[in-house]
């Protein structure tokens, strides 16, 4: 299966799960940037609930539509601290947190200036934890439609309608079990073995 996605903010699972049952991937890196997606957010399952982690852009007052790849990550709010502080308290529990905890920090220090090459880093640092191997092309031209399987919806929250199997997750005593969730809450819970899961998943 050749895919084309967009790449997101530690993406959904089932992003992954299309990215590691792939025999390619292609990043779509010529789309407009647009509000209230993926691009910049992520669902995480905090003690009260599903919880949003949304990363503050700068918005260009002159041009209208701006690309995602040109879209700059506002630096005036400490939102790296906040996001870090939100995963502890959602995940400090859970079975693989402090594992991968050294893995994942370097994302909370870094300072990016471009929200696209920020999100390429998080997929890049989740697939080796994973130990998923994803080697990744890049477009360079924008096609409405293409001749593979094109998953540049699951971006969209709204649109990414997928149930996967369940797994164990830490306060799904007080909240239920929440679906497809960014693939944190997955790595975190499952550790290794969300390779596995990824691959069983149906799309």
């Amino acid at each position: 299966m050749n895919i084309l996605l967009h790449p997101t903010y530690f993406p959904s699972i089932s992003q992954f799960a299309a990215m590691a049952q792939a025999d390619t991937v292609t990043f779509e890196m010529e789309d407009n940037f647009q509000k209230q997606t993926n691009r910049n957010r992520m669902y995480i399952y905090s003690p009260n609930g599903i919880q949003l982690l949304n990363i503050p852009v700068k918005h260009s007052t002159e041009i209208s539509h701006q690309k995602t790849k040109d879209i700059k990550i506002e630096t005036a709010f400490d939102w790296q601290k906040q996001h870090f502080k939100s995963l502890e308290a959602a995940y400090r529990s859970s079975p693989f947190f402090e594992y991968f905890e050294d893995d994942i920090m370097p994302i909370f220090e870094k300072k990016h200036t471009f929200l696209m090459d920020l999100n390429l880093e998080t997929i890049e640092i989740v697939s080796k934890c994973l130990g998923l191997k994803l080697p990744y092309l890049k477009t360079e031209e924008y096609f409405r439609e293409v001749d593979f399987s094109d998953f540049r919806s699951l971006a969209n929250g709204k649109k990414d309608t997928y149930e996967f199997e369940t797994y164990p997750q830490v306060f799904e005593e007080k909240h239920g079990y929440i679906n497809n969730l960014s693939i944190l809450d997955l790595l975190f819970n499952e550790g290794r073995y969300a390779l596995d899961y990824l691959k069983k998943q149906q799309l």
